[in-house]
């Protein structure tokens, strides 16, 4: 095996779920900010340093026990405490942490005439609003320019209408070194 660890094959999910008897349910998992996806099934040892570091406790074991986060526990501060915490060559600290954007789905009280703006609420950047739609229902917009990906918008919706996908084609924003000025501000 090389030192570098990039002799191991990434997983198939697809194969791994036809192997368990179920198809692969939704999207690819998320993996702690800055982590290189093209690399990181090879690379993580599932040690599980990230997840004890993390002071949000939002990473848990995954599947094959490799690190995801889960939003509904909460929202990533950007603290980068599970980067420092590896000692693999998993995280790039010099771009942003990941390529994350909300998605609002069709659940969503607001859009169900209910007055609700827990996701605008929480939102640190600001990055949610409401905009009124004919026949009183108010649709959420999505600021992608203000929008870090922290996930704070998915623990709080009541009906569990947020949620957090990749982004295609990853946008180009200022790094992330210690955090957001509203994550640093709290």
């Amino acid at each position: 095996m090389a030192e570098d660890g990039l002799d191991r094959e990434p997983i198939d999910r697809g194969r791994r779920s036809l192997l368990r008897g179920r198809p692969a349910a939704g999207p690819p998992p998320i993996h702690p900010p800055w982590s290189r996806p093209d690399y990181f099934t090879a690379l993580c040892t599932r040690c599980g340093a990230c997840a004890e570091a993390c002071p949000e406790t939002i990473l848990r074991s995954g599947d094959g026990g490799y690190p995801e986060v889960d939003f509904a526990r909460g929202e990533c501060s950007f603290c980068g405490a599970c980067a420092e915490a590896c000692t693999e060559p998993i995280f790039d600290r010099r771009g942003a942490p990941w390529a994350l954007r909300p998605a609002i789905a069709p659940s969503c009280l607001a859009a169900q005439r209910v007055v609700c703006r827990s996701c605008q609420d929480v939102c640190p950047e600001g990055a949610i609003r409401f905009q009124p739609a004919p026949g009183g229902a108010a649709h959420a917009r999505i600021d992608d320019a203000a929008c870090t990906g922290c996930g704070a918008c998915v623990a709080a919706c009541p009906s569990g209408a947020v949620t957090l996908t990749h982004q295609s084609a990853p946008q180009k924003t200022a790094p992330h070194k210690t955090g957001s000025p509203a994550h640093a501000a709290r």
